[in-house]
């Protein structure tokens, strides 16, 4: 077989196979890396190339799916397949640049140049996004050849020609600065902190919306929490005011992105479904609404400054993730049924140290007797044990870790325990975002939820006697007036109803108590965070 033949690659492409993935991936990787070092005839590279556009899609999102589904180190077995994806990526890319440059001066395809515009700047966005989908770094220079793309285009001046494309959903066209709006937007949608289904839909929808914002070379902004990008920069947006000027630097407009979005989002409420306003018949509305408002402000306004300004630290935090060793270690013993006349957890370790935190003072457990040499010993005897992790940076809202893993694998938006060096107690934590740097290291976003923890029996409230479900471990968070939080009871996931009446132990009475869940706070891959009230007695009881 001959790669450098454009006749004999139509006449294999014509052979290949959908259901054979990893077949087809192999030979379009050779036809296109074969036509890319042999200059062929512009139009006949051109007719190869767009030929293969359904088979590449199809074969490299199969293959795609062995890395997506949870951050991939870059010493895994997977990592080669990464690697050959995203080189296939981005040799396509180039194909399209040197069929540009190549007829350049004979000019029979000077009615194609948005087009090639458009397919150069796409594939070189799915090479970049396929990091975001590995939860991977972006290497060096990605971002630099996306930006090529787009300035390329400007000068031919065909950056915002529309031109047919049967793999954009909704549109089925794009021009070329919408392709690269699109990668600047899916970057925007914190693609580290999402799941392999939101990141998805997040792509997706990038696609959806990218004709409502712009890229201008006026770059006077009203706030300099604007975005800017600089066309020769290595990385995406940042806000104008953190930003040198220069001719290279574009103002990232998504106002009239906003409008759409509230729109949506109005429509939504209504009842009518994300599939009908071309968002995915693979989306639950409830599902889409969420992550479709989270995007609100970083599509739609500006950059938001963070609530709480993150400071440079070291030392190491404790990290555990088992539900039963979180309940553990914030309260010194493992879980247990509550007994008749009193509750206990294991042996209470501290129960009359009073902590301060988040500007708030809480009780905590207290033992004397239970030493932490102690407690290390029972962890490790009942498979306990925490990870230490390296603090990168903190603020009052959460930590930057990294830590090359060992054993435990974290998950997106799972809860946490955690214990900075310093600290007395446990915490109650969710991870916000996941990524894999180049050496090997991973780096974890950790998100904390305020208060002090403390671990209650839960049940639902059983509407006939003698049919009480058992007690399951919860967690309940006090009031922070300081940080304008209520009380809330973090649950196991999928605990989470509307008014729904549960059963809590208190431990310090040995009596049982009602609550009513209000209002859905959070909710991860295993917990449910959620307001509530608490019910009066009823006589008698």
């Amino acid at each position: 077989m001959d790669y450098r033949n454009p006749a004999e690659c139509l006449n294999l492409l014509h052979s290949l196979r959908p259901e054979k993935p990893e077949e087809t991936q192999v030979a379009l990787a050779a036809i296109v890396s074969g036509l890319l070092t042999s200059f062929p005839a512009p139009n006949q590279h051109l007719e190869v190339l767009e030929a293969a556009r359904g088979l590449a899609a199809a074969a490299q999102a199969e293959l795609s799916r062995c890395y997506t589904a949870h951050p991939l180190p870059p010493d895994s077995l997977e990592n080669e397949i990464l690697e050959r994806v995203a080189g296939l990526w981005r040799n396509l890319s180039r194909s399209y640049a040197r069929i540009a440059r190549t007829d350049a001066q004979e000019g029979t395809l000077d009615d194609q140049r948005a087009l090639l515009a458009q397919r150069r700047t796409y594939y070189a966005g799915q090479a970049l996004l396929e990091f975001f989908r590995a939860h991977r770094a972006v290497p060096t220079g990605y971002w630099a050849e996306v930006h090529e793309c787009l300035a390329d285009a400007e000068r031919a001046g065909v950056a915002r020609i529309r031109v047919a494309d049967p793999l954009n959903d909704v549109w089925k066209a794009q021009s070329p600065m919408e392709a690269h709006i699109a990668i600047l937007l899916t970057d925007l949608a914190n693609p580290y902190g999402r799941s392999e289904r939101q990141l998805g839909w997040a792509c997706r929808w990038a696609q959806r919306f990218a004709p409502y914002c712009t890229l201008d070379t006026n770059t006077e902004a009203p706030k300099p929490t604007v975005y800017g990008l600089d066309l020769n920069a290595d990385r995406g947006l940042r806000p104008l005011g953190l930003q040198s000027p220069s001719p290279s630097l574009r103002r990232f407009d998504g106002s009239k992105l906003a409008s759409q979005i509230q729109a949506v989002l109005a429509q939504f409420k209504q009842g009518v479904q994300p599939a009908s306003l071309g968002l995915g018949d693979d989306c639950p509305l409830d599902a889409c609404s969420r992550l479709l408002l989270s995007l609100y402000r970083p599509w739609g306004l500006a950059a938001a400054g963070r609530r709480f300004p993150r400071r440079g630290s070291q030392g190491g935090l404790d990290i555990c993730s088992d539900w039963l060793a979180i309940g553990f270690h914030v309260h010194g013993g493992v879980f247990e049924q509550p007994r008749a006349s009193t509750y206990t957890v294991g042996s209470g370790i501290r129960k009359d140290i009073s902590l301060l935190t988040f500007g708030e003072r809480a009780p905590a457990a207290s033992d004397a007797g239970f030493s932490e040499s102690r407690r290390q010993r029972e962890a490790e005897k009942l498979g306990f044990v925490c990870e230490r992790w390296e603090v990168l940076d903190q603020s009052v809202g959460g930590f930057r870790i990294q830590q090359r893993p060992r054993a435990e694998r974290l998950e997106h938006h799972q809860l946490v325990g955690l214990r900075p060096q310093d600290g007395d107690c446990f915490l109650l934590g969710h991870i916000s975002w996941l990524m894999f740097r180049a050496d090997g290291c991973l780096e974890a976003g950790v998100h904390v939820l305020t208060g002090v923890p403390r671990v209650v029996a839960a049940r639902p409230l059983a509407l006939h006697a003698g049919l009480r479900d058992p007690y399951l471990q919860a967690f309940m968070l006090p009031a922070t007036p300081a940080l304008r939080t209520g009380a809330s009871i973090v649950l196991p996931a999928g605990w989470f109803q509307p008014s729904r009446v549960l059963e809590v132990h208190n431990a310090e009475t040995g009596e049982n108590e009602q609550i009513r869940l209000g209002k859905l706070l959070l909710r991860g891959t295993n917990f449910d965070q959620a307001s509530f009230e608490n019910l009066p007695r009823e006589p008698g009881a």
